[in-house]
């Protein structure tokens, strides 16, 4: 894997680096179809002392991603590498599981790029677009893409519809289910 690690109001030392690169690195034996994944890691450290770890592994047809805030960097780190690997194994299994039912195929990971959408800014007057995400369309089913909207921890998720080719949205209702816009 290789490792990019940033830090927010931090020096990244050499022991941290390595600390991280342990850590993470225990994740690579899921990965057996993408040995060269890029691992994106953000450490912060606020005024108040609290330190925030944030983990971003994009991968081809799925992303993973963990946060943790923790009063100590390495207790944080720690806590990631295993939401991380609960992730991993959560999907793995629902995946796998489904694709039995269906007699398909046996691939470990089979979901698509993380979208988060396009936050916008209200001002009184002006409609800013601060950030822009761009990602592939790749086609599932909704119970898939509802995976997917959980994994990454969203309310809603973008996809395309396997059977109609039509762009759809899954989203997280109020009452704890799942709704589903279809485009016409």
């Amino acid at each position: 894997m290789n490792y990019n690690i940033r830090g927010e109001n931090i020096e990244v030392t050499p022991a941290i680096r390595e600390y991280v690169e342990k850590k993470i690195g225990k994740l690579e034996r899921y990965f057996t179809e993408t040995p060269n994944a890029q691992v994106h890691v953000n450490l912060k450290v606020y005024s108040d002392k609290k330190s925030k770890v944030e983990v971003t592994i994009p991968m081809t047809q799925l992303v993973l991603r963990a946060e943790e805030a923790n009063e100590d960097m390495y207790a944080g780190i720690d806590l990631i590498a295993d939401k991380l690997e609960r992730q991993i194994r959560k999907h793995k299994t629902k995946v796998n599981r489904k694709f039995r039912e269906k007699g398909g195929l046996t691939s470990m990971f089979t979901v698509l790029e993380e979208n988060k959408g396009v936050p916008v800014e209200e001002d009184d007057q002006d409609l800013e677009v601060v950030r822009t995400k761009h990602f592939d369309l790749k086609p599932m089913d909704s119970e898939e893409a509802i995976l997917q909207m959980n994994l990454l921890g969203h309310s809603f998720y973008v996809f395309t519809n396997a059977e109609t080719h039509n762009t759809n949205v899954v989203y997280k209702r109020k009452d704890g289910r799942y709704g589903l816009i279809e485009a016409q």
